[in-house]
């Protein structure tokens, strides 16, 4: 199933919500490929470039695909990679394939109503990002969840197999 085919998160058994979190490569790398518009929670301005959460999104739009900045700090950055930079996901204008975030699990928490206010179709937890108890949380909303992985990497594969 691709990543825009959405499921019903009430249709099924009451424990359809874990085959929403994606644990196969195959199923991660093909989500990653359908990725047009990437929301960055905890992205890094240009002066930070050597950073993951720079590089990883610079890396995606330079792709193709539609950055929507999402910094937790940087408050005076109005713009990074050449978009408006929004405060909270909520703030987005337009719809959200996946959320890509770059922050500590144990900070998670605190992005999780702003995340379902918004139900972007994935969200996508970077390289070493795990929290079991957000994840589920996600996944029984209806949203897709890909933990510990890295898009930037899965969306090349993807691309490269074109």
């Amino acid at each position: 199933m691709g990543l825009f085919q959405s499921s019903n998160a009430s249709a099924g058994t009451s424990e359809d919500w874990k085959s929403r979190i994606v644990t196969r490569p195959k199923q991660a790398i093909e989500i990653a490929g359908e990725a047009r518009r990437v929301a960055v929670l905890g992205i890094a301005p240009e002066t930070k470039a050597d950073r993951p959460a720079h590089y990883v999104a610079k890396t995606l739009q330079a792709a193709g695909v539609k950055i929507l900045p999402v910094p937790v700090y940087y408050p005076d950055v109005q713009m990074i990679l050449g978009e408006k930079v929004y405060r909270k996901l909520k703030d987005i204008p337009e719809p959200v394939d996946i959320v890509d975030v770059f922050r500590r699990a144990e900070d998670l928490a605190g992005h999780l109503d702003d995340i379902l206010h918004v139900k972007p179709k994935v969200v996508w937890l970077q390289s070493g990002i795990s929290e079991r108890h957000f994840e589920e949380e996600l996944a029984k909303a209806g949203i897709t969840v890909v933990p510990d992985r890295c898009l930037m990497v899965d969306h090349e594969h993807a691309t490269a197999k074109l």
